[in-house]
């Protein structure tokens, strides 16, 4: 029997509600209000003072990156009319109490039901001396830092007032504009509200290492703006502290507290506090009937809250209590914190500031890796109180989860401390079991790798093992098996991406998001160890910036970095040719389109196959061709589908309501919308949704990173699903959801997963490793149990604002175009792999079963050689016609030739190789990413990541390959090769001679299995491939 509803409910006419002031709190209310109103019994209004809607304040620093407010807006005007909600650009003056109406500073009158006050704060200005000064403001508003930025300019010296939260913000933002900064506080420490003075401490010496001074204990006398002899020029040149000392200071930040804006409360003969702020009871009401107060307006048993989570609990309270009557209240707000200053973690939760008499400290310092832990557990050690944490931040969730739940601890405090983590081994799998398919390898075989052959890094086990060196699949597994065996032996395990950076992926998207670092060039002098990358780094920050920036992936910085799929916008397949995968969202497609596609495939001669994602892949295009195929696609209404990119691939759907009779859901319409949200968003790895429109599941949501299915009440929500090798069936993350909600708990749930992932880590490995599993993941999608929602779904719709199609970018492009050319010295184009008919269509031929081994290279160092009678130099091209840092193909007579341009320790190095890769005869190294491998310069093969160095052409991932080298010089007539005869060169590395053909293959009939694309499908062990 359902619950009986207030007589209140039913009222026929809808009943207002007026909000006076749409900031993050304010807009928080209208969403949780609507959110409730199912009937929709209220109409909203809502007067809004500044002159765009609500933004978020939060992350006002980042302001300084883009120079948008757009980026930082919550819900855009769009939303606002889409829910009917009617916006007042204008200051709320005056509420009449008695006649129940709002007066607007414009004159606008809107009578009402309920009236909420969310005026906020406004930056405090301490009463000092020359306050009036030009160059002197305040932290608070976007308008702030727009006059921030102009005061900035051309200056050296700024000085910010105040070392709370927002004035280290402020500092930051001071820092970002290139000035020497200073922090001045008059309390004794830095966060003197979130800090003891030890960690403080410490965060002031982090901070010093970054050029930010701190003074503490410090009182400003005055600000003064004089020049040398004395003159007043009427801008700020000096802050005066005590004793009469003088710190020069060409701008100045006051960012020293809040002020809660009572004004119109106080108009309206609404009580307030002496000393300023709203008064309000436990459930937000004012003294004044019909008119509630939430926010940083508020002064609620003495307090007023700055921070914007006790607000969005105010926000949350009086919503309810407005839709369901009288039945919760606000009691105060948990203030634990968790944030990245400058770069810093810092973090306190529960009571940290305990009474000494009732807890006992645990503390941990570590002063060469800048960390600091104090943990405050009850007398006996059995519970955690609360704590502080300086430079590692890692546990937060953990501790403040004990603190909160008041139960006995699950382990010792010292243990606690020390942040022990449960081993994520892979004891349960035999020893027999196939971790590497492409080169057989066992897990006993990584094992003994560690325990008997002393490899101590993942690439040593790749070089012992060849584990790893195929498709690249297996690695993240590897890597686990690697990391429980050096425990096993007693050893330390390293967790850092590799040579060039000591860092986790995780770890790098943070710094990378902290230091707004935008290119290569900079995140390694910022947090490399030198060097010029690798295939495994590169990759990475490419799919780092596009996370955070997302610009496009081939222009001029980023190119270098992309792999080989996403570095020509198609997947790379056997031979070297690649296919075609237009977007087709959700499944569904017009026969015009359809019919588009076929008469592209004519024309080009491509190979036509369904995908099990329901779309259309055409294979077999030449790279030149890549740009006009994709014109024709452009031009009939196709965008990128991403089947190259770590990426959205697709949204899979059933019919649904509209055609099925057993449907309760529209799946095609809501998979077409999500995957056109989420189309082109980069991730640690590719990303698959599913949506159904009933129980029956035909979409095989529940086996997608993320998946969709109908319910009566709305979807049911399931993450973390894969099919593949390792199958994974999704979990539940949320029931009965609207689609409204949906695309939020999406949002929040991708963006959380592509922050923290491991680099090549699928949703459903990275649910297993997360701490707390799904009930973790939920509180922090669906509770925002961090407090970082706003901050995930601002992020998404960042993403989603600057999404572009790549290929249209590329095609109306003719210098991005030119660069899809076969050979760069020639116009001509040729074949790299013979094709054979089967069934009506066009393949390439089937690699034979063993390689024809080459000879060894001609030479061996890129010394210059005195040049004999069978060798001259042959200009090749210009230095523009090469990549400044990968390569590109030349032909020479009948051979193809790759030429590499890179930088290494500032020096720009040329080397040139054969073109073909020896390990499937594939004509595709100058595709190759450029590295270094213990500063050995490398290339490694776009097919299958075979390393070669570019110094004597060896293979450095173990195999028994080489290639062969060719010197270079480069004049002011162009770039040049030291090569022998064509005739020569022909005869030893002509395309005719090693192309693959037809009669090289063991012919495919009598149902035997024919090796194929060199992955973890097809290459398993070798009596399993004949």
């Amino acid at each position: 029997m359902p619950p009986s509803v207030p007589e209140y409910a039913s009222y026929p006419i809808r009943e207002r509600v007026v909000v006076c002031g749409l900031g993050m709190v304010g807009l928080r209310f209208c969403e949780k209000l609507i959110e409730l109103d199912v009937d929709r019994r209220f109409e909203l209004h809502v007067f809004c003072e500044e002159d765009v809607v609500a933004y978020n304040r939060v992350n006002l620093t980042s302001w300084f990156t883009h120079r948008a407010v757009k980026t930082l807006i919550i819900q855009h005007p769009e939303w606002y009319t889409a829910q009917n909600i009617t916006i007042i650009m204008s200051k709320a003056t005056h509420i009449d109490t008695t006649a129940k109406m709002v007066t607007g500073e414009n004159g606008t009158s809107v009578p009402y039901d309920y009236c909420i006050l969310a005026t906020g704060s406004e930056a405090f200005m301490p009463p000092i001396i020359g306050k009036e000064l030009n160059g002197v403001h305040v932290y608070r508003t976007v308008k702030d830092l727009e006059l921030i930025v102009a005061s900035a300019q051309d200056k050296k010296a700024g000085v910010v007032i105040g070392g709370g939260l927002l004035g280290l913000e402020a500092a930051k933002a001071c820092v970002d504009l290139g000035l020497k900064t200073t922090v001045i506080e008059r309390n004794p420490c830095l966060l003197n509200r979130q800090l003891d003075i030890e960690g403080a401490q410490l965060l002031q010496n982090e901070m010093s290492k970054i050029g930010v001074l701190c003074r503490v204990n410090a009182n400003i006398r005055r600000f003064v703006g004089q020049d040398v002899n004395g003159k007043e020029l009427g801008t700020v040149t000096q802050v005066i502290v005590d004793d009469e000392e003088r710190v020069d200071a060409d701008i100045v930040v006051v960012a020293a507290g809040i002020k809660p804006r009572d004004e119109l409360a106080k108009a309206s003969g609404i009580l307030t506090h002496p000393r300023g702020g709203v008064l309000v009871d436990d459930e937000l009401k004012t003294s004044t009937e019909g008119v509630w107060a939430i926010g940083e307006c508020v002064v609620h048993g003495g307090m007023v809250y700055g921070l914007v989570a006790p607000g969005y609990e105010m926000a949350e309270t009086v919503a309810i209590n407005i839709v369901n009557g009288p039945q919760r209240t606000f009691t105060g707000a948990d203030m634990s914190t968790k944030l990245k200053l400058l770069g810093i973690h810092v973090a306190s939760f529960g009571n940290y500031f305990a009474d000494p008499e009732i807890c006992s400290p645990l503390v941990y310092r570590d002063p060469f890796a800048g960390i600091y832990k104090r943990l405050l557990f009850t007398k006996d050690g059995t519970k955690l109180l609360g704590g502080i944490l300086v430079g590692d931040t890692s546990d937060y969730t953990r501790f403040l989860s004990f603190s909160k739940s008041g139960k006995v601890l699950p382990s010792p405090p010292g243990e606690l401390i020390l942040g022990k983590k449960s081993d994520e081994s892979n004891d349960d799998l035999p020893d027999d079991a196939q971790v590497c398919s492409c080169n057989n390898v066992l897990k006993k075989d990584i094992a003994d790798a560690v325990s008997k052959k002393g490899c101590c890094s993942i690439a040593d086990v790749k070089t012992c093992t060849k584990a790893g060196t195929g498709c690249g699949g297996c690695l993240p597994l590897v890597t686990d098996i690697f990391n429980a065996e050096m425990k096993k032996s007693g050893k330390i395990v390293e967790v850092f991406l590799c040579e060039h950076f000591k860092y986790s992926r995780r770890e790098l998207f943070d710094i990378v998001k902290v230091r707004k670092i935008r290119t290569f060039k900079d995140a390694m002098r910022s947090c490399g160890t030198g060097g010029n990358g690798c295939e495994i780094c590169k990759p990475t920050f490419g799919s780092i910036f596009a996370s955070l920036w997302n610009d496009h992936i081939l222009e001029k910085p980023h190119a270098s970095l992309q792999d080989t799929n996403d570095r020509y916008l198609a997947n790379i397949q056997r031979g070297g040719s690649y296919s075609v995968v237009p977007r087709i969202a959700g499944g569904e497609i017009t026969p015009d389109k359809l019919s588009v596609i076929g008469a592209v495939a004519s024309k080009y001669g491509l190979y036509t196959k369904i995908t099990g994602g329901q779309r259309i892949d055409l294979f077999g295009a030449p790279k030149h061709l890549l740009p006009s195929i994709w014109e024709e696609l452009v031009k009939a209404g196709f965008e990128s589908g991403h089947a190259y990119g770590k990426a959205l691939r697709t949204v899979k759907s059933c019919v649904g309501s509209t055609w099925c009779r057993y449907g309760i859901g529209d799946s095609v319409g809501l998979a077409v919308r999500v995957e056109n949200r989420y189309k082109g968003i980069r991730s640690p790895h590719k990303l698959k949704g599913g949506v159904s429109g009933c129980i029956r599941e035909c979409a095989e949501a529940q086996s997608k990173d993320f998946g969709l299915i109908a319910t009566d009440k709305g979807y049911n929500l399931y993450v973390c699903g894969n099919g593949g090798s390792s199958p994974k069936h999704a979990v539940l993350l949320a029931g009965d959801v609207s689609e409204e909600m949906v695309i939020k708990y999406l949002d929040r749930f991708l963006m959380y997963y592509i922050t923290t992932a491991d680099r090549l880590q699928r949703t459903a490995r990275w649910l297993e490793k997360l701490e707390g599993g799904i009930d973790y993941l939920r509180s922090v999608v669906v509770d925002d149990r961090l407090g970082i929602g706003e901050e995930l779904e601002m992020q998404m719709q960042y993403l989603v604002d600057t999404y572009q199609c790549e290929w249209k970018t590329v095609v109306e492009d003719p210098v991005r175009r030119a660069e899809f050319a076969q050979f760069v010295n020639t116009s001509e184009n040729e074949l790299v792999i013979d094709t054979i008919s089967e069934r009506g269509q066009r393949r390439p031929a089937n690699w034979p079963k063993k390689v024809e081994k080459l000879p060894l290279p001609f030479f061996t160092k890129l010394t210059q050689p005195t040049v004999s009678k069978e060798e001259e130099w042959i200009r090749v091209g210009s230095v523009t016609d090469f990549p400044e840092e990968g390569g590109a193909t030349v032909k020479y007579g009948q051979t193809q030739l790759a030429v590499f341009r890179m930088e290494i320790e500032g020096e720009t190095k040329w080397f040139a190789t054969q073109n073909m890769c020896p390990h499937k005869r594939a004509f595709v190294l100058s595709g190759s990413l450029t590295g270094t491998q213990k500063s050995i310069p490398k290339i490694s093969c776009p097919n299958h990541k075979k390393n070669f160095s570019l110094v004597d052409g060896s293979c450095l991932s173990g195999e028994d390959y080489s290639v062969r080298t060719f010197p270079v010089k480069v004049d002011d007539k162009g770039v040049w090769l030291l090569l022998p005869s064509v005739n020569t060169l022909d005869a030893e590395l002509g395309t005719g001679l090693w192309m693959i053909r037809e009669g090289d293959d063991i012919k495919a009939d009598g149902g035997i299995e024919i090796v194929n694309s060199g992955c973890a499908t097809g290459c398993g062990k070798n009596e399993l491939e004949w």
